[in-house]
């Protein structure tokens, strides 16, 4: 709207400039879901973004993909196979260490990417508007065509040792929503908070080291006490690991409790995280 007022120093009208001020259409948490689904082509074109930029100029490309968890598998092979002795089963152990890496990699990269997507992209920002949660979901889609080419390889090995894969094998589908949610669950909380403060982006890859020793990847989670169970069990990437196992290979115990206690985590981390992110969204353009 143009607004006029009268300079009584020098007599005549003087216009002001047309002021325009932009405000969410909605503020309600469900709006900001259904407009992250009606917006799920831009999440496609982020995700396929940040995979042409992370093999950019690589030699190998995305045999990178495949290299990093085969290379982690033979050091776990060599320390905890051969040295500790650790068991895995009826399992060869490369196998065994394989399927654990498989899901915690997707995670803990996704994690890495997601907590730090806000702060990576803040240009874009503070430019134009888009829905915010789009940034840290892409960040952890855009490991699944790496999770895709390291399944091959896993299945690859499986063939190698004689091992075909168990009846169960679609229950991979749901396993990695899980660890999906899980990774978005936390991202959404770490991004909203990296972008206050950015000593986040430090720490959360210290915390994803932590927490890979709470995880059962180069060990099996029979080896916990009893008395720690219950609560080792609210990690959900205890249920994630060990219910791919058992998709793939039919090994664990009370592998249907263990995932159904994680689903149930990662519920209330979601909402969570949801919760924390839609509020804190509104200053990121400030505080960025």
């Amino acid at each position: 709207m143009l607004r006029t007022a009268t300079n009584p120093q020098i007599g005549h009208v003087v216009a002001h400039k047309k002021l325009t001020v932009i405000r969410p259409a909605n503020a309600q948490l469900s709006h900001t879901l259904a407009e992250l689904w009606r917006r799920r082509r831009l999440v496609y074109v982020f995700v396929w973004r940040d995979v042409k930029v992370r093999y950019k100029q690589t030699l190998i490309g995305a045999a990178w993909t495949v290299l990093q968890p085969i290379l982690a598998m033979l050091v776990f092979t060599l320390v905890f196979g051969r040295l500790a002795k650790v068991p895995s089963g009826n399992v060869p152990y490369p196998v065994f260490v394989y399927c654990g890496l498989l899901p915690w990699q997707f995670f803990s990269q996704g994690l890495v990417r997601s907590s730090n997507s806000l702060v990576d992209n803040r240009y874009l920002l503070t430019k134009v508007y888009l829905p915010r949660t789009v940034l840290p979901l892409a960040a952890i889609l855009s490991g699944l065509p790496d999770f895709a080419l390291s399944f091959v390889a896993l299945l690859g090995l499986m063939a190698y040792y004689g091992i075909a894969p168990h009846a169960s094998i679609l229950a991979v589908i749901p396993l990695l929503l899980l660890a999906i949610a899980t990774a978005l669950g936390f991202g959404l909380f770490l991004s909203a908070l990296n972008a206050r403060y950015r000593d986040v982006g430090y720490t959360v890859p210290f915390f994803a080291q932590l927490w890979f020793f709470v995880t059962p990847v180069a060990y099996s989670a029979s080896l916990v006490p009893d008395r720690w169970r219950i609560l080792y069990g609210l990690n959900p990437m205890t249920g994630v690991v060990e219910g791919l196992r058992w998709a793939l290979l039919g090994t664990g115990e009370n592998v249907g409790n263990t995932a159904t206690a994680a689903a149930l985590a990662v519920v209330i981390l979601l909402a969570l995280g949801l919760l924390y992110f839609h509020r804190a969204q509104q200053t990121f353009a400030d505080v960025i």
